[in-house]
Formats: structure tokens, sequence, C-alpha cells
């Protein structure tokens, strides 16, 4: 039995609203903060990064949001310790780039919430972090003193591995005055690709 015609215009209806909804719902998620709302609200936005690690005790006890590229991670007494190099992040949590002078900070899941494997929270990774500003702890980058801000983690989100592809040049190599690029949304273009951490 052919269906009627007006099953066929429901059934075109349907389809037309499912269409408009997939990309809606898609908007909504992408607009949706990485971390609990309720953090996200409480937590400063609003303190640059460099005037914490210049008066860390003005800002001791305060939940921060801040992104990182994760340097290394290590198992302690007190829980997990995460070392990154600071990047900056939106009012919904999502990494804005890299800071060249944007400097370092640890922090501290414990042990009792349980254990950040570091075969998983491995160097390079992206990470946003909630995380309570408990005070400093002295450190050394290679041969370099350094005090880093210490947070206490209460929400932590580990951003999906982005491998950067390879771009060529638009023109034939012999007249492009730079060497082939590659592209990565975290470094933007680099010629040629940027250096490991050290």
């Amino acid at each position: 039995m052919q269906p009627s015609r007006q099953s066929r215009s429901r059934s075109r209806i349907g389809g037309l609203v499912v269409k408009g909804l997939l990309p809606l719902t898609l908007l909504l998620v992408s607009c949706a903060p990485v971390l609990r709302q309720e953090l996200m609200e409480e937590a400063s936005l609003d303190v640059p990064f460099a005037e914490l690690t210049r008066n860390p005790d003005l800002y001791r006890g305060r939940l921060f949001v801040l992104g990182g590229i994760i340097v290394g991670t290590k198992l302690t007494d007190r829980g997990s310790l995460i070392e990154a190099v600071y990047v900056p992040v939106n009012s919904l949590g999502y990494l804005r780039g890299v800071e060249l002078s944007g400097g370092r900070f640890l922090a501290l899941y414990p042990k009792e919430y349980g254990l950040l494997d570091p075969v998983i929270y491995r160097r390079g990774r992206e990470i946003t972090v909630a995380g309570v500003l408990i005070g400093t702890e002295e450190g050394r980058i290679d041969e370099m003193q350094y005090s880093y801000p210490l947070f206490e983690i209460k929400e932590l989100y580990l951003w999906e591995e982005r491998e950067p592809y390879y771009i060529p040049p638009p023109y034939p190599y012999w007249y492009y005055p730079y060497p082939p690029y590659w592209w990565d949304p975290r470094w933007r273009h680099y010629y040629p690709p940027p250096p490991p951490y050290p």
C-alpha cells in the first residue's frame, strides 16, 4: 500500500526537523564549558598569570581555571603532581594559545581522589584545570631556580591529542623564501616546527 500524502509530508517535516536540530545540538555542545558550570562561575578568570606568580599570597585560597601543556607528571606521597606550561583559557575553559613568557605551574591531584597515570598524563598533552592556589613550591628548570605556583586540583579536563600535519608551500620550493612548515592549532605557523620543551 502506498503511503498517503499526509504521511509523506510528515516524513519530510520530520527529516527537516532532524536536520535542523543536528547543527543546533553541535553548536550547543561546542559552547558548553569543559568543566562544571559552578566551577567556571566561581573561578577567578580575570587575574593575569604573571600577577598571580608575582603575588601568590594575595590569591592563596582562591579558585582559578588554567590551561596547560604537560611537562611531566609524577606520583608523590601527596598525590599526582603535574608540571605544566601555562596556557590562557577563555570563559568556557577552552585553550587560547601558548604565551611565550607564560611560565609554569604545578597542579596536585590529592591521592585520596585517586591517581593520574603518568603514561596518560604525559609530556605534551593539553589540560584545563580548576584548582585552588595553595602556595608556591621551589624547583628547577634545567639549571635555573624557579618558584612554581601550586594548585590543588578540583577538576581536570584532558584534551584529545592533536597531530600536526604538513602543509606544502604554495609555490615551487625554489621560489619559496622559507622552508616548508607545519600546522597545529596550538602553534599556528612556524618556520620550521617549534622545538620541544626542555
